[in-house]
């Protein structure tokens, strides 16, 4: 992508959701194919991935399909084939995780480099763009300095970062609490979500520092008052997270990012958006109303105390107001103002006395006049955990809202140039966008007198410039001859529409894929020459890249179950002592605390799994060591027993030396 655009990056759960996205001003979507996407339940299948590549390609946007999970080696042709899939389907790049696929003979389709790829220096940045990447999404945790400093590195792929959506705890892909206790791999598209589970902390003499908090559990990411910042750090495409979310949601956050951007755009002439069109909405967009669990911008500005969604990991939504009164079948709500109204269908949520928090569905809601409103929920007054008079009453589920973004709610047009002209036998209707792109419609047709010149002129104009139903929107329509000729509407109505299509022809045959990038020769060394579990290679491709590359010794995935021991299952940038003001550098320079507050491990405990946290304090990082469950390891190894019976190669676990010999297998 040229360094001077800009590109909005949206997620897509399907291709209705990506027409969305592409419609409310995606530069961009990634999208799942039919397997091997980091989010197993969102696969499409290819006729829908080609039906999306033609919409956005009509704009310029362009696809991404996500092929991001660690494969097994008996998975390696099949991932192999639907990459060349996707391909002829239209995609524009693959978004990868597993190393072992650039062994592969791939598609010229471009690469970029997941999340879960890990890159958090600049070292690793550099490297990935030497293999052959052409676009990379930083890790979330970084800062400005951290962004810039890989920025200085790396100037022939694009730097991709996270600006909005559901926040990972871990360093993404250096979590694997899911699998050692489910065997739902995150690696492999299934997490089980074990961060947003109640834990119990205890420090070293087993007293209860926090009593079941969600104390791994992060608020959601908001960079909304960064963007000029990540701009000028070196960040090109900015990604909403979300492959799960609802239709709702894309069109929400992306319409409110197009604006942020295009807002941007005014302030900068030296950049641009990388696809074409303007969109307006018919809803202001609105962050906050879609499912989150309150804001954070991470660690953009440093570290922050407030990251934490430690109460719950649900959306309790926006507040309405308080119960002023109840009765047997329904309450009373004061709303904050006037213009609050509550629906039926609507869904509420209060805080009990615990601080846990409860909601209720509204089967009806009625007004009382002023601000005050009844409410029937569909469930007994009664049973209702602690709601009482005085009780703050939010709003998670909006159905008015809801209502309005399930319409058509935004349309996205080209703007254009018309200029008509006479010619010899008849006329001739040029139209130009704003990238260039040109076309030319004519006819014959006899040049009539006009009876009335200016009134013929004017309705010849109002007719050139209905574009209704098209992708385009007249920005300048000239007429270009002084005489005073009458044009039929019919005449203009047929220069207009072959003109339209003579131009939506120029600009598919200008849609170029952009290039796939070329490794460097000789191939680049990586940063270390030891890569343990940590690493994620599950296949002997994946062992075979990094041998290349001057890996002296490649560590067996998790996934692959040798590493039964107590190991780090999670690291992460999160500090859980730092948010609970118990870390030593917190305590510095404070009178009668210095010197007695140290970073010692402490202990989670839901049900009968206990997590330890050590603290590395120089990098300033948390490790969440644990063991994989016994029945986890158990139902594994049946599962490659049953394999050999059915003479089906097991999972494969790779060692390399210099030579790259296999030494197990």
């Amino acid at each position: 992508m040229p360094r001077h655009h800009l590109e909005l990056l949206a997620p897509a759960r399907d291709a209705a959701i990506g027409i969305e996205a592409v419609n409310h001003g995606a530069d961009a979507v990634y999208i799942g194919g039919p397997a091997f996407g980091a989010r197993d339940k969102a696969g499409n299948p290819l006729p829908d991935i080609e039906r999306l590549c033609r919409h956005a390609h009509r704009y310029g946007a362009r696809i991404f399909v996500t092929l991001n999970t660690i494969l097994r080696d008996d998975e390696l042709e099949d991932a192999r084939r639907m990459a060349w899939n996707v391909y002829r389907a239209g995609a524009d790049a693959l978004i990868v995780q597993d190393m072992g696929l650039l062994m592969l003979d791939l598609p010229p389709i471009q690469l970029h480099a997941s999340t879960q790829t890990d890159i958090r220096t600049p070292e690793k940045a550099r490297f990935l763009q030497d293999v052959g990447f052409s676009q990379m999404v930083l890790a979330r945790e970084l800062d400005l300095l951290q962004i810039r400093a890989i920025a200085a590195q790396v100037q022939d792929a694009t730097l991709e970062f996270f600006v909005h959506g559901a926040l990972c705890v871990a360093y993404s892909g250096q979590c694997f609490i899911s699998h050692a206790h489910t065997g739902r791999s995150a690696n492999r598209g299934s997490c089980s979500q074990e961060c947003r589970l109640p834990y119990t902390v205890t420090d070293g003499q087993g007293r209860i520092v926090a009593h079941e908090k969600h104390v791994l559990s992060l608020k959601d990411n908001d960079q909304s008052a960064n963007l000029h910042a990540l701009v000028d750090a070196g960040i090109r495409s900015f990604k909403i997270e979300g492959r799960y979310k609802d239709m709702g949601t894309v069109k929400n956050v992306t319409a409110h990012y197009r604006q942020l951007l295009d807002a941007l755009l005014e302030q900068r002439p030296d950049l641009a958006a990388s696809s074409s069109g303007r969109c307006r909405t018919t809803f202001t967009p609105d962050p906050a109303r879609a499912y989150n669990r309150g804001a954070t911008d991470c660690f953009v500005n440093g570290r922050q105390i407030d990251i934490g969604a430690f109460d719950t990991p649900k959306h309790a939504g926006m507040p309405v107001g308080q119960v002023v009164k109840l009765g047997a079948d329904h309450f009373d709500v004061d709303a904050l103002t006037g213009d609050i109204a509550l629906n039926n269908g609507d869904a509420v949520t209060w805080w009990d006395l615990q601080g846990e928090l409860q909601g209720v569905p509204v089967n009806v809601a009625k007004p009382l006049g002023g601000r005050g409103w009844r409410v029937f929920p569909n469930a007994p007054v009664a049973t209702l955990k602690d709601l009482r008079r005085g009780t703050e009453i939010s709003r998670n589920r909006d159905m008015a809202w809801d209502r309005l973004l399930a319409r058509k709610s935004a349309e996205r047009l080209i703007p254009v140039d018309l200029f008509l002209s006479t010619t010899a036998d008849g006329y001739a209707l040029d139209i130009t966008d704003a990238a260039g792109h040109h076309a030319r419609a004519s006819c014959r047709h006899a040049h009539e007198p006009a009876q009335d010149a200016a009134k013929a002129r004017e309705a010849l104009a109002a007719q050139l410039a209905r574009l209704g139903g098209t992708l385009f929107e007249a920005r300048h329509v000239q007429i270009g001859f002084h005489a005073a000729l009458f044009v039929p509407a019919s005449v203009a109505n047929a220069l207009r529409r072959d003109a339209v299509a003579a131009l939506e022809a120029a600009r598919d045959a200008a849609f170029e894929s952009l290039p796939r990038a070329r490794p460097v020769e000789p191939p680049a060394p990586y940063p270390e020459d030891t890569l343990s579990y940590l690493a994620n290679v599950y296949n002997s491709q994946a062992a075979a890249f990094y041998a290349r590359h001057g890996v002296k010794v490649v560590g067996a995935a998790y996934e692959s179950h040798e590493e039964l021991g107590e190991v780090p299952l999670m690291i992460t940038k999160h500090c859980v002592r730092w948010s609970l003001s118990l870390c030593p550098k917190q305590a510095k320079g404070v009178i009668g605390v210095q010197g007695t507050v140290r970073a010692e491990p402490l202990t989670l405990v839901h049900g009968t799994d206990r997590l330890t946290l050590r603290f590395d304090c120089r990098p300033c990082e948390m490790h969440v060591v644990g063991a994989m469950r016994k029945n986890v390891l158990r139902d594994a190894t049946r599962e490659a027993r049953a394999a050999l019976a059915a003479g089906e190669a097991p999972l494969r676990y790779y060692r390399t030396r210099p030579a790259a010999t296999k030494l197990s297998g």
